[in-house]
């Protein structure tokens, strides 16, 4: 497994081995001892899979309370995922970072707790799984407009099908101190 680091502190992509034939393939995509060898040392507490249809757009969402840590990964398809960093007082807070996940390259990314997260699909189906360091608390749910021209995300579609809740979901600027995670040992500028 090769694990490359984000220009976001924490924000993890990993590339696991895949061992193919003419059978198929397998992947290995999940070992606790292995991800945490390779820096990923959380305990997970629940699984999710979204399916999507070409075009939509989920996100980017978050939690305030008890923000949840995410390993993401597209066991069909394909998807643009993206991650901004919500973390009061961190040095690359607002800022995003952008991947592709697919099927066909397995590539993993971890989103740790206090970033908003979400993706849009690529292919006719995208199916996502993702593991949670916490569960999932639907009175704690924050968003973040995904159109927010101050974060500068450059998705590669231009008109994407989206919840009406997501339709609603504030701006960074219109964001207060309340709206945002609450998370603990962040560096700081101070740092």
């Amino acid at each position: 497994m090769t694990t490359i680091e984000t220009d976001l502190p924490g924000l993890l992509l990993f590339e696991p081995r895949v061992f193919e034939d003419g059978r198929g393939a397998f992947m290995e995509c999940y070992h606790a001892d292995r991800y945490r060898a390779h820096g990923l040392d959380v305990e997970f507490v629940q699984d999710n899979l979204s399916r999507s249809k070409r075009g939509v757009l989920r996100g980017l969402h978050f939690q305030k309370r008890y923000p949840q840590g995410k390993l993401i990964w597209v066991v069909r398809g394909t998807v643009y995922d993206v991650a901004v960093d919500l973390r009061p007082g961190s040095p690359t807070f607002g800022q995003h970072a952008a991947v592709e996940l697919s099927e066909a390259n397995g590539r993993q990314l971890y989103v740790p707790p206090g970033f908003a997260h979400g993706f849009c699909a690529l292919s006719d189906r995208a199916d996502v799984f993702y593991k949670c360091t916490d569960v999932y608390h639907p009175d704690d749910e924050g968003g973040l407009r995904w159109n927010d021209p101050a974060l500068g995300i450059d998705w590669p579609i231009a008109e994407p099908i989206l919840s009406e809740r997501d339709r609603q979901h504030p701006t960074l600027a219109e964001l207060g101190p309340d709206d945002l995670p609450q998370v603990e040992g962040v560096l700081t500028d101070s740092s």
